[in-house]
């Protein structure tokens, strides 16, 4: 409660879990969208459309967060919102799937640019290190209510409206975004180190490049990407076609996912207090490759039932939580206070690079050569990313911290960031 108790940083998180809320019913829309335009080749239609949404996040993120610090933070929310909603309302009126393309496109370029900077606002609204822990897992909780509940709405909404409404009300979650982030106070970011534009750029790189625990969080990106490439791409086709369901099936399909994240952020904040982080971040990733192998074991075994996947969607749905939750306390307790956002903003892009490997993936080898291949390809991509975590991530890293803050970030503010890859 004295997290919430933080004005600013209520009404950001407010403007955080509006916003989701309306991409998660685009998720949802776009899958079916992809289906009404495309039939059996809609994993292709959405597999394209999402590699496209990963390149601007990869391409443009970095640059974004280097070039938008000399502007103020929250005009550029704000401005990032209403191009956010102008795209999401031109989404209903679709014919052609290139138009899908186009959109999505403009769509994700402007998130490539809000989230990381969004991310690196909240240590600068929320200062103390316990708060921004609280803060962190709050963030995972907006995640996961999301991915539980928007599904579900949509399964509701679906009963009764076409699936082109779902478009709208993204439209107005970005709407609303932008009017709680116009009342917020936010600090403008610190100076950089760096003048040039390439430089701000790539010294965040750089910092993954040249630490342990970041080059282990590289990894485990690839993880998190092979395993959540299965919800995310195949769900649509593997629901309606293989499982004989509708539309509304869909939809609670990628709840039992989101119900699995809930489980597991709903514990996290207790066991981060207590457990290294990048002990429950291994444990996150095991659990993904588990979850990828029994995906196989119930295609190849013709073994396919709703409440089956549905179990094994929720496991996906826990290992991502278990991972993706400490990632904000890894990176900050890495870098002087200065360096945060380049950090976030490569997170941001190297994240989705390995989306990027793996969306197509699910996509096109989807469709072309079936579940069962493709999945087992994610599956030796999570177990290949889940060993390269662990040789990378020294367990003996002398600075990680117990909850993934707090005496690092302490010791980050006094030695800056090139002491402290020298120390790790």
């Amino acid at each position: 409660m004295r997290l919430f108790a933080i004005r600013d940083y209520r009404y950001l998180f407010s403007a955080q879990i509006i916003a989701l809320f309306g991409t998660g019913l685009t998720t949802v829309a776009l899958g079916l969208l992809a289906y009404d335009l495309a039939g059996p080749s809609a994993g292709v239609v959405l597999g394209t459309a999402l590699t496209v949404k990963m390149v601007m996040y990869v391409l443009i993120a970095p640059i974004a967060a280097a070039y938008l610090g000399r502007f103020p933070r929250r005009t550029v929310l704000v401005l990032l919102d209403v191009v956010r909603a102008a795209v999401a309302l031109a989404l209903p009126f679709v014919s052609e799937v290139w138009h899908i393309y186009v959109l999505i496109g403009l769509l994700q370029a402007a998130s490539a640019a809000f989230t990381p900077t969004f991310q690196a606002v909240i240590p600068d609204v929320v200062t103390d290190e316990s708060d921004y822990t609280r803060a962190l897992s709050a963030s995972q909780v907006a995640y996961t209510m999301e991915s539980l509940l928007s599904p579900v709405l949509t399964a509701v909404a679906l009963a009764f409206i076409s699936f082109n409404w779902l478009f709208l009300g993204t439209s107005a979650g970005f709407v609303v975004s932008a009017l709680l982030i116009l009342p917020t106070r936010i600090p403008e970011a610190r100076p950089s180190a760096h003048t040039r534009v390439w430089d701000k750029a790539a010294a965040g790189i750089r910092t993954f490049l040249g630490t342990p625990r970041l080059r282990g969080v590289m990894a485990l990106n690839l993880v998190v990407a092979a395993a959540g490439s299965i919800v995310v791409v195949s769900t649509v086709n593997y629901v309606r076609d293989d499982l004989g369901g509708s539309q509304s099936d869909v939809g609670w399909m990628l709840a039992a996912s989101g119900g699995g994240t809930l489980l597991a952020a709903l514990v996290l904040p207790r066991v981060l207090d207590r457990v290294p982080a990048r002990a429950t971040m291994m444990t996150g990733a095991g659990v993904l490759v588990g979850g990828t192998v029994a995906a196989v074991a119930l295609v190849a075994a013709e073994l396919a039932t709703r409440t089956g996947t549905a179990v094994v969607w929720a496991v996906i749905g826990v290992g991502m939580a278990l991972v993706v939750t400490p990632t904000g306390a890894v990176l900050r307790a890495s870098v002087a206070p200065n360096a945060v956002p380049g950090v976030f903003a490569a997170q941001f892009s190297l994240s989705h690079l390995a989306w990027l490997v793996t969306y197509p993936i699910a996509g096109w080898l989807g469709t072309s050569a079936g579940f069962t291949l493709t999945w087992s390809v994610l599956a030796g991509l999570a177990g290949t990313g889940a060993v390269a975590a662990l040789l990378l991530w020294p367990r003996h890293d002398a600075r990680q911290a117990l909850s993934g803050v707090p005496t690092t970030v302490r010791s980050a503010s006094r030695t800056g960031r090139s002491d402290l890859v020298k120390a790790v």
